[in-house]
């Protein structure tokens, strides 16, 4: 993933503002958190679906910068004492440590919002359809029935016994919608079929889970070190995942299942999708 990440982070720092005038905090902020490291996955996704549809390689870098902003923007959020009150956020302190509250909710609003004017302008595609559909399918992502809503059951999980119907649930809203979204927005820019964009969404859909189960893998099995972020967050709540339904083995063996499935789901791509159908096998191994 290391070429895509460069490439993002090459129109990342074109896209956000420098720091100027009075508000200069403000740009400082959303800069700290969008250049804090991470794996990029989602860029990757939206990359490399777009290769699959002979998109021009500029307009899928911009709608992959739209993407990681609006995730990094989920993220300063999230840290937030009202929220999950993290100190810790890939291996450096969180926005609103690094500077304070206030300014965190800001940088992460206007990291919101410019996610939206990323894909609005004329660079992300020549067609204003094609960048209709992508913000109208982003703000579902991100929206009420999508990240938000999954945020909002995520923050009652610790009052409520869920099983692995409401966890996968959980999980396919406050995460899964945005890798739908990554993984769809390549067949929205090639304006490719419905067939298409269903099966990329299918695809985003099994590797989302593996994602979310290897995440709650680590949460239990390592170290903060490791990880960039603190560990047992979910035992220490009280929170039901499937690791604690299944076992550790259990949840394995589902995310192998998982991961077998969604690299399936892309064969009849060949060659193309070999990168999209090795990542569910390459992230039963990952350890951050």
């Amino acid at each position: 993933m290391g070429l895509s990440a460069k490439a993002v982070e090459a129109v990342l720092e074109g896209v956000l503002p420098r720091p100027h005038g009075l508000h200069a905090r403000l740009h400082e902020a959303m800069r700290y958190a969008t250049f804090a490291g991470g794996k990029r996955l989602r860029p990757f996704l939206v990359e490399h679906s777009a290769r699959l549809f002979g998109v021009d390689p500029a307009g899928a870098l911009r709608a992959a910068a739209a993407i990681e902003v609006l995730h990094t923007y989920s993220l300063v959020h999230d840290d937030l004492p009202c929220m999950d009150d993290d100190d810790l956020r890939r291996g450096r302190p969180t926005t609103h440590i690094a500077f304070d509250e206030a300014t965190a909710v800001l940088a992460g609003d206007a990291l919101l919002t410019i996610a939206f004017e990323i894909l609005s302008h004329a660079a992300t595609h020549p067609s204003a359809e094609v960048r209709v559909q992508l913000i109208a399918r982003l703000a579902e992502a991100a929206g009420h029935d999508g990240m938000i809503g999954g945020q909002m059951i995520d923050m009652q999980a610790p009052r409520n016994t869920f099983g692995a119907d409401e966890i996968m649930l959980l999980q396919r809203l406050k995460t899964g919608r945005l890798f739908e979204f990554s993984c769809e927005a390549g067949a929205i820019l090639g304006q490719a079929p419905q067939d298409d964009r269903e099966r990329m969404r299918n695809y985003a859909h099994d590797m989302g889970l593996v994602f979310q189960i290897t995440d709650d893998l680590l949460d239990v099995t390592s170290t903060a070190e490791k990880t960039g972020k603190a560990v047992g967050k979910d035992q220490h709540q009280g929170k039901a995942t499937l690791v604690s339904i299944y076992g550790v083995e259990g949840a394995r063996a589902e995310a192998e299942k998982l991961a077998r499935r969604a690299a399936d789901g892309l064969a009849s791509y060949g060659a193309a999708a070999a990168e999209l159908r090795a990542l569910p096998l390459f992230l039963l191994d990952r350890d951050n």
